[in-house]
């Protein structure tokens, strides 16, 4: 197995990428930090055959849900009641708390990702953001890589029928 420092530089920016895509960059270098931290502790037992993308890829995103899962029980302060309704972005899933930390997208796009059903979104994840063959997504997933395959393009399909980017404005 190569040193850990080097399985960092390897993999961090891929690693970057998923817990960015799953939280915004603000809670991203938290979990990119606990993702290695976890992997770390794990590292000296993991199998010298293993896919260590993939399993990073795993720990980022159970390490970007479990961030989302804290961020939506930390209470917010407001100044009295009527503010609260105001103040308070409900947000109904984990999947829907994922899709509105997701940088660069429009709301109609967040609203989209968030529909999907989870092994298209996790697969979607995976395979763009996480850059993992289809084999690796497999068994993410827990599948064949004919199922994995199938979850990534309706993801994608779903995505391009539900979604309409909106025209950019020109800044001049």
């Amino acid at each position: 197995m190569p040193p850990f420092e080097r399985v960092v530089t390897d993999h961090g920016p891929r690693v970057l990428r998923v817990c960015r895509a799953l939280l915004g960059r603000v809670d991203a270098e938290d979990a990119w930090a606990d993702t290695f931290l976890a992997a770390l502790r794990a590292y000296p037992s993991l199998a010298a055959d293993s896919n260590v993308a993939g399993w990073l890829v795993t720990i980022a995103y159970r390490t970007s849900i479990d961030h989302l899962r804290r961020r939506n029980r930390r209470p917010i302060a407001v100044a009295s009641p009527a503010d609260a309704a105001a103040t308070v972005d409900v947000v109904a899933s984990p999947v829907e708390a994922a899709a509105a930390g997701v940088e660069g997208m429009d709301d109609d796009l967040r609203a989209a990702l968030a529909r999907l059903p989870d092994k298209q979104r996790r697969g979607v994840v995976y395979r763009h953001l996480g850059d993992l063959a289809y084999d690796d997504v497999a068994r993410l997933l827990e599948c064949s890589p004919a199922a994995a395959r199938r979850n990534v393009a309706d993801g994608i399909a779903a995505l391009r029928r539900t979604y309409a980017p909106r025209p950019r404005k020109d800044p001049l």
